[in-house]
């Protein structure tokens, strides 16, 4: 877009008012606009009369280019450009240069001016000045709403145990009594000094307990609508894809439906592009005669990087065989803390990209995918244990297994907070009834 014939927009957004910050061709200052939050009628109109005055002044039709920060409204008003006939671009905030001092200006002035300067940079073709956001379409953003809703109702289960746990130890009490038996087990249970439980404690007990058992029917409840829908959309490239990852053993449907809908759902070029989507590559440190390699960016999806590094550690239990584990060992040994935490890091990029390249062959051994599965290769052969075999200018070795989920037996595991909690909760395996 010729800066001589764009209007670059500018939108701070806030709850109560939208600052526009607009500057037209060949104005050297921009104009400032305020109008109610939320009013896209007033905004259009703003638009368009700016774009009116602006071709009046050139006596030709002018481009209209907008931006404005992702955040708490979302991408709504987006699409809502864009439907329009306006070319829309959201900014990441944190990817914007700003003012290092200790203290610099910060006001809703300033920063609609700066983001108009970052407009204007990037119109121009300086592609470093700033990070655009990929917006999703409404389909794909709505296909995440089952797993995000799952872990938020994972964590007010988890909230619950936890705070009936905590009453119960305050009276001496170690464990929790299981729901199947909560009667009875209530009616048995002693404090520390040999007294049954307060009549206001077990009260709030047993409500603790009606709001657990809700969060435990609309997890069942989420899930079983999840499967159907995956199983009625079988044809689906990305339900195709979660199919797959379902098939490797230690993926389970809430793993599978995290990477997909998260992170390969997208298209990437490389496995560099695919490990700074995730957040999950090292920085590097370049300064004189320095140069290394520091922590990981943590600048991607952070719900994808967590279910990876998950993942990565169920790995080297349910893969034990595969390479990637093999590798693990070989350079961790039986160290254990910083270095393992480091390496089980290492191991999470290298699992995403074997991952990666697996869906987006299809599924087929036999399949080469050269453009946007790395070049140079092959997403190898089945080898005669049912293994993935990856092949490259080293040879072959066998990346993971195959074979469906882990048995239907109960299993407990650390999880990244240092919490305890069943590993169906994070898409491996199966519950324990007696934990319902």
């Amino acid at each position: 877009m010729p800066s001589e014939t764009t209007v670059r927009v500018a939108i701070e957004l806030s709850f109560s008012s939208w600052l526009v910050a607009a500057r037209l061709p060949g104005a050297e200052k921009s104009r400032l606009h305020r109008i109610e939050g939320g009013d896209t009628t007033a905004l259009l109109a703003l638009i368009a009369e700016l774009r009116s005055r602006a071709s009046t002044k050139l006596g030709r039709a002018v481009d209209v280019a907008c931006c404005f920060e992702a955040g708490r409204d979302g991408v709504w008003l987006h699409r809502l450009l864009t439907a329009h006939g306006i070319a829309a671009y959201v900014l990441e905030p944190t990817s914007i240069l700003v003012n290092r001092r200790a203290r610099r200006a910060k006001t809703d002035r300033l920063d609609a001016e700066g983001m108009l300067r970052v407009l204007s940079a990037w119109l121009a073709g300086d592609r470093q000045v700033c990070s655009m956001v990929r917006v999703a379409t409404p389909e794909e953003e709505d296909a995440k709403r089952p797993h995000r809703e799952r872990e938020h109702l994972v964590q007010d289960k988890l909230r619950i145990e936890n705070r009936i746990e905590a009453l119960l130890f305050t009276q001496g009490i170690r464990g929790r009594p299981s729901l199947r038996s909560w009667g009875r087990d209530m009616v048995e249970l002693r404090t520390g000094d040999g007294r049954a439980l307060p009549s206001l404690l077990r009260t709030e007990l047993d409500r603790l307990r009606r709001r657990l058992v809700l969060v435990l029917e609309l997890i069942r409840e989420l899930e079983a609508e999840r499967a159907a829908a995956i199983a009625a959309a079988a044809d689906d490239a990305m339900v195709q894809k979660i199919i797959l990852l379902q098939r490797v053993r230690g993926i389970g449907p809430n793993f599978a439906a995290v990477l997909v809908r998260e992170v390969l759902y997208r298209s990437f070029a490389n496995r560099r592009q695919l490990a700074s989507y995730v957040g999950i590559t090292p920085m590097p440190y370049q300064s004189g005669g320095m140069d290394r390699d520091r922590s990981i960016s943590r600048a991607g999806n952070p719900r994808a990087r967590t279910t990876l590094i998950q993942l990565a550690w169920l790995w080297l239990r349910y893969q034990p065989g595969s390479t990637l584990a093999t590798w693990f060992r070989e350079r961790v040994g039986t160290l254990q803390g910083r270095t393992r935490r480091i390496a089980i890091v290492a191991m999470a990029r290298k699992l995403l990209i074997a991952l990666w390249r697996y869906v987006e062959t299809g599924g087929d051994p036999k399949r080469r995918r050269d453009q946007g599965a790395g070049r140079g290769h092959s997403i190898g052969r089945q080898n005669c244990r049912g293994g993935i075999t990856a092949g490259g200018d080293t040879g072959s070795a066998t990346v993971f297994v195959l074979g469906g989920l882990i048995p239907p037996r109960f299993r407990w595991v650390a999880s990244h907070r240092g919490s305890t909690s069943c590993m169906r909760h994070y898409g491996a395996g199966p519950c324990c009834p007696d934990r319902m």
